[in-house]
């Protein structure tokens, strides 16, 4: 537990109003998990009853804005592909390689994803539309014709 956490007594003053969320506008952003809690879906018209992972996501942009988004992420077969993109954004899988999910290494997870804007209820709210792969890394070895970039 940090140091500034404390319980507070029924009389306590009280003033820190928590972390300031910002509405951010449409685009790729880096992400990190900050919660997790396991859930049960009770089905609906697309998808039958199954086990649920309701996520807490911090979306920041390269300004330090940043906005807090619930995500769900359904254990059912018709959406594999959403859980193997979650993964595999997070770094815990290659794209196609088989994976026992493991829920221990999702909280403090990292990755890019696309963020949308939604109204609902006469509001605008952020909600990731899908997780990206780790951008591959590039090479930077120099070509083995003897030509050197920028050497006239």
């Amino acid at each position: 537990m940090a140091e500034f956490e404390r319980e507070f007594s029924w009389d306590d003053t009280i003033e820190n109003d928590g972390p300031q969320y910002e509405l951010l506008p449409e685009g790729e952003y880096e992400f990190k998990v900050i919660g997790l809690e396991r859930k049960r879906y009770p089905g609906g018209k697309k998808l039958p009853t199954c086990p649920m992972a309701e996520l807490k996501i911090v979306v920041s942009d390269y300004q330090g804005k940043q906005t807090l988004v619930t995500h769900r992420l359904y254990l059912h077969s018709r959406c594999e592909g959403l859980l193997c993109a979650f993964f595999t954004s997070i770094g815990e899988r290659k794209h196609g390689e088989r994976l026992t999910m493991n829920w221990a290494h999702v909280i403090d997870g990292t990755g890019r994803c696309k963020l949308g804007v939604r109204e609902y209820d006469g509001k605008n709210y952020n909600e990731i539309q899908r997780f990206l792969e780790p951008a591959e890394t590039q090479t930077t070895e120099q070509p083995t014709s003897g030509w050197t970039p920028g050497a006239f």
